[in-house]
């Protein structure tokens, strides 16, 4: 492994627990932590506020914000990167990124997203994510974790896969 801190992309459709894995598993690996939310532009929040899906234009100028973000100060970012391409357009600004992918059944993401009132995703627009979300392929460096765990069996499990260093 090199001295080079590994850099991470948490993925996954709206209430996979991204943001909260993400910012666990950063500090586990003593990495900086940004929640991909915060770079989308006001237009992006508005969108998604009202119950509108982002398309791909809408996401372009954020996915491109993303893979600049990666370590520069953040090894970890919450993102979705639900499509291949979104994920292929991060992995260009940002050259060896690993995906780790919170996967799980739709039940218990909806149960998820509804339990967090307030958030400018609304639970209506958990299907369109579903129908949305590209399954990572064999030649994505990537781990896929079953979100219906605990957050430390969660990170646990990222960590055995070997892919990183602990601090």
């Amino acid at each position: 492994m090199t001295d080079a801190a590994p850099l991470i992309i948490v993925m996954g459709v709206s209430g996979c627990g991204k943001s909260h894995i993400g910012a666990a598993l950063a500090q586990r690996l003593g990495l900086g932590f940004l929640d991909g939310d915060s770079l989308h532009p006001a237009a992006n929040i508005a969108k998604m506020a009202q119950g509108i899906p982002l398309d791909d234009d809408d996401r372009a100028p954020w996915l491109d914000a993303v893979g600049r973000a990666l370590g520069t100060g953040a090894e970890v970012i919450a993102c979705s990167a639900l499509k291949r391409r979104y994920r292929d357009r991060i992995r260009a600004a940002a050259p060896g990124v690993v995906f780790v992918h919170l996967d799980g059944a739709r039940d218990v993401l909806a149960r998820r997203v509804n339990q967090r009132p307030g958030h400018f995703m609304p639970p209506a627009l958990l299907d369109s994510q579903l129908a949305t979300l590209e399954p990572l392929a064999a030649d994505e460096t990537a781990v896929v974790v079953n979100l219906d765990q605990t957050p430390e069996q969660i990170i646990a499990a990222i960590i055995s896969t070997g892919q990183f260093e602990t601090a």
